[in-house]
């Protein structure tokens, strides 16, 4: 740990700690998801801050595992390549970003569907709109660790990723391109039991290209694009 990057071993420490946090005050009957998660914008539990705060949360150890450890896999290396202050940034604006697609996705969602509606019927009971709405949060850095996969995937497209259970080797780029496309399934198919969100990962990637398409453009930025 003491290897990595300042900006990448920081990122793991902060969201290892508040996830023990968040064990720590489920004792004392606090929910730290719930004022640090992102509620809908609607909702009366919504906080702006929260649009930051959400990234750094998560529903469980699997969760914070596998983000985190992408973040480690990739996120050292970015660090490496774009320095402290440009990895950071871009980790925390995707991470918003992604936030404000699944804000609009649930937006898309309240006005064509739950709007119409002043009860809804979770399965164990009708429950006021309102308490409804508050229930829509979202935790998890997997927003800003999709923008990281992207860029990884942008910077160092022929790099060979050995991922379980494939036999073989897969080049980063095809691994990202695979990814999105079944997020994007994902998204669309709107499974009742699936409690992902889909749009807010590919609202990651979303930002992070067009923030390295822009860094590109400015010609502020290291690396090749898919060669």
């Amino acid at each position: 740990m003491m290897q990595l990057p300042k900006v990448t071993k920081n990122i793991i420490i902060i969201n290892v700690l508040l996830f023990l946090g968040t064990i720590v005050a489920k004792s004392y009957n606090i929910d730290l998801n719930e004022y640090l998660g992102l509620h809908f914008f609607l909702a009366g539990d919504f906080n702006p801050a929260q649009l930051i705060t959400y990234m750094f949360m998560h529903g469980s150890f699997g969760h914070l595992f596998f983000n985190m450890f992408a973040v480690f896999m990739f996120g050292r290396t970015l660090e490496q390549v774009w320095g402290p202050r440009r990895f950071l940034f871009y980790y925390i604006v995707c991470g918003i970003g992604a936030g404000l697609i699944q804000e609009v996705v649930q937006f898309v969602e309240y006005e064509t569907v739950l709007s119409n509606y002043q009860m809804v019927n979770t399965g164990w009971g009708q429950i006021p709109m309102a308490e409804y709405l508050n229930m829509m949060n979202t935790v998890g850095a997997s927003g800003a660790v999709y923008a990281i996969l992207l860029a990884f995937g942008m910077l160092f497209p022929n790099t060979p990723l050995f991922i379980f259970p494939l036999p073989f080797p897969i080049k980063a780029k095809y691994f990202v391109i695979g990814y999105a496309l079944i997020e994007l399934y994902a998204g669309f198919a709107n499974n009742p039991n699936d409690n992902v969100a889909h749009f807010a990962h590919l609202g990651g990637m979303i930002f992070g290209f067009l923030l390295i398409m822009y860094w590109k453009k400015k010609g502020s930025n290291n690396g090749t694009y898919f060669n």
